[in-house]
């Protein structure tokens, strides 16, 4: 197929794609083929080397497909000889886009399994990718290869180091008419502007005895480590959505990412928490968490304040930890309750986005209480969050401390959310695992608001079908029910006192609203129980209850 003619047909594939298959949700496939200075690296030995390509799926959002076939030593040669050119083609769909970055191992005269000649085979073979991607419908973007770092004694940085090859990328882009991202003049204008000795902590230079990967040190100008592959990716995200215009809104900014694939700044979440500036007075700390199960124990100080966390999926990503209040600690005594929390947070402004909390001990008399998270801070939220547990899954812990959860699905058996702080539950779903209690509030003397749950959904496995909305843990327990849907597995009497009589005095557990099969009368709940009136309701608000919006940093009412 003549090649304007090809192109001339993809891009009208392509329009229609833009215009039906995008608008229904379809995934926008990012396909990238090229060297090491792209490709995705072992992380075995605690390796620090990666390229471009393995750093960029961290600065999109999960609407973009990014697939790396990039790797170390291919040129454009040995690209195709090998075989991975052949995988290209066999993925490769309409609509998709085709980055193609080589020149580094083109280049090498002396191996002749790699070299090809600049204005010869290398362009050839770049024809070669380009023609079968237009035939494909595929949208293919040149790269010329990014520049190594390379400075002379006085500090200088040679721009010359790929030769003629930046320019014969440009010669075959203009050929087709398509579109070159010269990451070798962006890349060079940052090593200059960055300068020698600088720009090293972005590269492979290791000092002995501090990798295991590389025991005897390394100096390597031409790979990035992971700070150098995000460099390089700021600096050629710019012109990647010039190219790529349905890319703009799904760029997005995180101070810090967490991968377990190695496509972030850490591989834990505590890493990436330790990170965040301390008693920061000014913006938020924005970590976005990657799809992974992240085993570890999460504690998040009193000083990291304003600290945003973002998953990328509630479901499929989980911070989780195994703890419960039998088990013995160092010391040889029970851990208790208090200890056992897989997340402790104890800072102010708090923001959680789209992750689950998950104790994983289990549910039986030897593992007793287990937490998820322990929240012991002020202006706290959660939006799209999951707690799973079986008993005490969320402690609220801090008396006169304010909460806020949203959208948010959580699970347990007895107790499950149970504390002393001020806290909202909006359009939530609480999930009963067996007969028990749902919350045990420890409200305060003297403090106005307990628990609050409105338009929430009460649900229950097949355990559970005798269960209880709740039980004063401490006196003036207040908890409070608004219109929420109450399964059937909710008691008709609805409260219980713990066998405490005096608590029938002090608690205030009131409803308005509530509706299903767990719904009742005020002649069928505890004569203790309370039903409030519709004037009542304005003092209902989360305003009211947690105070005014304009006093929480991160504004979620």
């Amino acid at each position: 197929m003549n090649r304007y003619i090809a192109l001339i047909t993809s891009v009208l594939l392509c329009l229609c794609l833009d215009g039906a298959g995008r608008e229904n949700g379809q995934k926008i496939t990012l396909r990238l083929m090229g060297d090491s200075t792209m490709a995705d690296k072992d992380l075995s030995g605690e390796n620090p080397e990666r390229g471009w390509g393995q750093r960029l799926p961290s600065h999109l959002d999960t609407s973009v497909c990014v697939v790396n076939y990039a790797q170390n030593g291919r040129s454009t040669k040995s690209f195709i000889d090998r075989g991975l050119w052949d995988k290209v083609k066999a993925d490769l769909k309409p609509g998709d886009w085709l980055f193609i970055q080589f020149g580094h191992n083109d280049s090498k005269k002396d191996d002749p399994e790699r070299y090809a000649p600049a204005f010869g085979a290398y362009q050839e073979n770049l024809r070669k990718f380009i023609d079968y991607a237009l035939e494909t419908g595929a949208r293919p973007v040149l790269f010329t290869p990014v520049s190594r770092r390379w400075f002379d004694d006085g500090g200088r940085l040679k721009k010359d180091c790929h030769g003629d090859y930046p320019a014969a990328v440009f010669q075959v882009a203009e050929e087709y008419g398509l579109p070159v991202i010269d990451a070798n003049a962006i890349t060079q204008a940052w090593l200059e502007s960055a300068g020698d000795e600088p720009s090293r902590k972005y590269y492979m230079w290791v000092e002995p005895g501090t990798c295991p990967r590389h025991p005897d040190g390394l100096k390597d100008n031409t790979h990035t480590n992971v700070a150098g592959a995000r460099k390089i990716v700021e600096l050629l995200l710019p012109a990647i959505v010039e190219t790529v215009p349905e890319l703009a809104s799904h760029v997005v900014d995180y101070d810090f990412v967490v991968a377990k694939d190695g496509s972030g700044d850490f591989f834990t979440v505590q890493e990436a928490v330790n990170a965040a500036p301390d008693y920061c007075k000014q913006d938020e700390t924005k970590i976005r968490i990657r799809k992974g199960i992240y085993e570890e124990k999460l504690t998040v100080p009193a000083n990291k304040e304003k600290l945003h966390l973002v998953g990328e999926d509630p479901e499929s990503v989980i911070i989780r930890w195994n703890d419960y209040a039998l088990k013995k600690g160092s010391t040889g005594y029970e851990m208790g309750t208090s200890a056992t929390s897989t997340v402790f947070l104890h800072a102010n402004d708090f923001l959680a986005e789209n992750l689950t909390f998950e104790n994983y001990a289990g549910d039986s008399k030897s593992i007793a209480q287990a937490c998820a998270i322990t929240v012991n801070g002020d202006r706290v939220a959660f939006l799209n969050c999951r707690f799973i547990a079986n008993q005490d899954t969320i402690y609220t812990f801090g008396p006169g401390q304010r909460q806020f959860f949203r959208g948010c699905y959580i699970e347990g058996t007895t107790d499950f959310i149970f504390g002393f702080s001020t806290a909202w539950f909006e359009d939530c779903v609480i999930m009963s695992k067996k007969n028990s209690y749902v919350t045990a509030a420890s409200t305060p003397q003297g403090q106005e608001w307990g628990y609050v749950f409105r338009n929430c959904r009460l649900v229950h496995n097949e355990r559970a079908t005798k269960v209880y909305l709740g039980r004063p843990w401490r006196p003036f327990a207040k908890t409070v029910f608004i219109e929420c849907e109450l399964g059937d597995h909710i008691l008709k009497e609805g409260w219980h006192n713990w066998n405490k009589k005096d608590a029938e005095k002090t608690s205030f557990y009131a409803e308005y609203g509530n509706y299903g099969p767990g719904a009742a009368s005020p002649q069928e709940r505890v004569p203790w129980a309370r039903f409030l009136k519709e004037k009542d309701l304005k003092d209902y608000t989360p305003e009211n209850v947690l105070g005014p919006a304009s006093d929480w940093y991160f504004k979620v009412f």
